[in-house]
């Protein structure tokens, strides 16, 4: 809500500024003058002015939690309210008794002009030069364009809901490390159980109620366990990719590979439900980031397909390129989503129909996994569905490199933490 009225305000001031600089060029005073030009060597903002923003609008900006910084067109701030000082989001300028944006500002100011788009952005800025890792400072921001060139950045401190992030990702992956070795060991006695219960020889045909009951429990060990195990191991990768580790630089990857890996994995689990594996679309393609994790993503989707399908039925692969993506989907013919579960199934845990997904020894992780791949990635992952028709899920990926937005930040002495670009 702030941030909404900081927006309204933030317009309005600008127009005020933009009226103010047209006055104030027709009044330049000559060459010469110590009040002719400004610090950058652009027309100076007279006291008055940034007094005149001083009004009850510039009061209630200066009120804000939100840090709210406006940037001219040459990247010079003409507008910062006391909470964006606090957030470290100004430097010293380059002549004396100057001040600069922070060169992330900069960044993302320079990418609204070149597209048009609102930018977004969460990561964790360091307090200071020898604090980087320990307390980091959570900051949400968005850049959008006022008009004119002007480009107006409003903070958000999300240190909080970081630190919250990072103490429970830290508690997953602990818990899920602490449980990996008990339960391969009980993988392995449920195996050693089921062996010992397997009929030999002549004359063990008939077994006993007592051994047709132990063998029973033991295949149900042995099938919990290996569930529980897929449980633990997705658990932690879902982990990994909300930022408990960092993310591989992004190389070429082949879109034909990542399908044909994916055909080779979900073979088995396609023939055991039979269901045909079909792949069509364009070759050729290619895409940026990790292949492994592309692959996991994609394969999710195929053996979500393959488990809500019927028998006898396709998945179908495809791929194709737009101006700016490459699009891979999964589509099936199996039973679909309801229109008020499809906003809720890239939801960690959440299952459209319970009963099949223990049925499938499903975890509830799959679709979620591959929300975080996706967006890690730069790209997003969509769904169409209809109840009892069949569904078509698409990861939507970009076709070109990323933004060297990392190195930038790199260079302006960040340190990148969860972020989402958007």
């Amino acid at each position: 809500m702030a941030v909404a009225v900081a927006v309204a305000l933030v317009a309005g001031l600008v127009a005020g500024l933009l009226l103010s600089r047209t006055v104030r060029e027709r009044r330049r005073p000559a060459p010469g003058s110590d009040r002719s030009r400004g610090s950058a060597g652009r027309p100076a903002i007279p006291d008055e002015q940034q007094g005149g923003l001083s009004g009850l609008g510039r009061k209630t900006i200066d009120s804000l939690r939100a840090g709210v910084v406006v940037l001219d067109p040459d990247d010079v701030p003409v507008l910062v309210n006391p909470a964006a000082r606090a957030l470290g989001l100004l430097r010293t300028g380059t002549t004396p008794g100057s001040i600069a944006a922070h060169p992330l500002i900069r960044t993302l100011a320079g990418q609204v002009r070149r597209t048009g788009v609102r930018r977004e952005i969460e990561l964790d800025l360091p307090r200071g030069r020898d604090s980087a890792g320990d307390n980091p400072l959570g900051v949400h921001l968005r850049a959008m364009g006022l008009g004119a060139g002007y480009i107006s950045v409003e903070a958000a401190d999300v240190t909080e809901s970081h630190r919250l992030a990072r103490v429970r990702r830290d508690f997953v992956a602990n818990v899920s490390h602490e449980l990996k070795t008990p339960i391969g060991a009980l993988q392995l006695l449920a195996e050693a159980l089921v062996d010992a219960t397997e009929p030999t020889g002549e004359g063990t045909s008939e077994l006993s109620e007592d051994m047709i009951a132990a063998r029973r429990f033991a295949e149900r060990i042995q099938h919990e366990s290996t569930r529980l195990g897929r449980l633990v191991q997705e658990l932690l990768e879902l982990t990994r990719l909300q930022g408990a580790e960092p993310q591989p630089a992004p190389e070429p990857v082949s879109v034909d590979w990542v399908i044909a890996e994916v055909v080779d994995r979900t073979r088995t689990s396609a023939t055991a439900h039979r269901v045909e594996i079909v792949v069509d679309g364009e070759r050729g393609l290619t895409v940026y980031g990790s292949d492994s994790q592309l692959a996991t993503a994609v394969s999710n989707l195929v053996e979500n397909a393959i488990n809500y399908s019927g028998e006898d039925t396709t998945v179908r692969v495809a791929a194709r390129a737009t101006d700016e993506h490459v699009e891979i989907a999964v589509t099936d013919q199996g039973i679909g989503i309801a229109p008020n579960e499809v906003e809720r199934i890239f939801e960690r845990f959440y299952r459209a129909d319970q009963a099949r997904s223990r049925a499938t020894g499903g975890t509830g992780l799959g679709l979620a996994i591959v929300k975080h791949i996706a967006s890690n990635h730069g790209g997003r992952v969509d769904v169409s569905s209809t109840l009892g028709g069949g569904s078509t899920f698409t990861l939507r990926l970009p076709a070109r490199p990323p933004d060297d937005l990392e190195a930038t930040l790199s260079s302006a002495g960040i340190e990148a933490g969860p972020a989402e670009l958007r």
